[in-house]
Formats: structure tokens, sequence, C-alpha cells
């Protein structure tokens, strides 16, 4: 392990689960679409601070990671949970290989999008930002892990820019889902929002960075958040959208 991926590994787990207060705002926003008994898949489970909530939750979780120190860090901390399956893999429109872009110092950056890479590298909001090495992972797609795990409740999608490109390999309307949304890309999350639309009549939502707050007191259609999206600010910090086929209330 390299001193850059150490630190890297520490400063996720101090900054995604260093933080009870978070971990139990986080909890109540997702109680919303979680239940027990739920299936959630995780793609990009980081170190794994979504599936912590799920399980805390009462959730099975099917988690995925294709860099190999975050995954070795999730077996460690829930191999021995019977309700967690785990892959070392990515997900996109077909399964096979892709080329991983490793940024170690900063692991929540590591992408299998080259252009999403040179546009978060030429953001002043990512001054320094280094992607110093380059692997082959593991791809399949949320059709075949739906084969393989059965219809999910809730998918969590944190790709950093390869978002669209998993919607490629999702031809079945889940009945929730959450998918990242930065100022660089807004066009790729508006492409993102227009596929979705096309699979089901998904109302949509969206949080702002991390704060696990609902940002709209109403489900808005796909034109009314293609309008939001549209109309953010250069200096908006970024979020997660969230798109449901019957959504849950927002108190």
């Amino acid at each position: 392990m390299s001193l850059a991926g150490l630190s890297g590994l520490i400063r996720s787990l101090l900054i995604y689960r260093g933080h009870p207060l978070r971990a139990a705002r986080m909890r109540r926003f997702y109680a919303g679409l979680v239940q027990p008994g739920s299936l959630c898949f995780d793609i990009g489970a980081h170190v794994g601070d979504r599936i912590a909530c799920f399980r805390a939750l009462g959730a099975q979780v099917v988690a995925l990671e294709p860099q190999p120190l975050l995954y070795r860090t999730l077996r460690l901390l829930h191999g021995l949970d019977r309700q967690v399956t785990l892959h070392q893999a990515a997900v996109g429109r077909v399964a096979g290989r892709a080329q991983l872009h490793l940024n170690r110092r900063n692991p929540t950056l590591s992408t299998l999008s080259p252009v999403w890479k040179s546009r978060v590298a030429a953001s002043p909001r990512f001054p320094g930002e280094h992607w110093e090495t380059e692997i082959q992972v593991a791809v399949t797609t949320i059709d075949l892990l739906i084969d393989s795990h059965g219809m999910p409740d809730f998918v969590k999608i944190d790709a950093e820019g390869f978002e669209s490109e998993i919607l490629d390999g999702m031809t079945r309307p889940v009945p929730a889902l959450s998918l990242e949304y930065l100022p660089e890309t807004l066009g790729q999350a508006r492409d993102c929002l227009w596929k979705l639309a096309a699979l089901g009549p998904y109302r949509f939502n969206a949080s702002r960075g991390e704060n696990f707050r609902w940002m709209h007191g109403v489900w808005l259609s796909p034109a009314e958040m293609a309008e939001w999206l549209r109309r953010r600010p250069e200096d908006d910090p970024g979020g997660d959208l969230y798109a449901a086929l019957d959504p849950p209330g927002l108190g």
C-alpha cells in the first residue's frame, strides 16, 4: 500500500464514517426510501457509509466497489455480515473490463470517465488533484445485478461521471434510485434525468452536498427538475438527484 493510498483511505474513513451525528442524520433521511427487508444496491460503495446506513435500517445490501484498497476495506468492515454481498467491480453499459483512473490521495474522485476527469481537473473547486495511475477493472450492469440478486428497492449510484453509462445498462425501472450531480457536469445529469423518464413515470428531488435534506418540498416532474438543473449557480456544491416511481413523503 502506498503512502498516498493509506492517507486517502484514512481521510475517507474520517470524513464518511467518523461522525456519528452525520450517520444518524443519514439514517433519518433514508428511512423514507429504505425499509426493513428492502434490497439496496450500493454502486460505488467507497468506504461503506451507505452500507452501514442501509443495514441499520434493516435492508439487505449488494455493494460494488472497483478500487482494490477500498474493496479490501469493505471486506474488513462488512465481510462477515451475511446480509451484505460485496463485488469488486464497477457498473456500466455492458459487462466486461474498463480502465479506472485512480486518485489515491482522494479516492472519491477515482473514475472510469476521462471526460469527467478532465473537467474536474480543470475546475477551481478541485485544485491540485491528480490521477496517478490506471488499472483494469471488472464491469457488470444493473440488469445483470437484478438477474442475480432480484429487483432492488433502492439503488445508490455514485460513479464520478459514469452515471449515464450505468443507466444505459438498466432496461427495467427500479422503484427508487439516486445519482450524483456536479456543477462541472450538469449536462450529464440532465441526460440521466431523461433516460430515467424514458424508463418509467419517475418524480425527482435533490439533496445538496451531504446535508441529507430534501431541497424541494414536493417531488418534481422531469421537466421541472431539468429546469432546476439548468439554473444551478456556479457556486452550487453539487449533491445527489433522487428518482422514485412512488415517492415517499417529505416530512
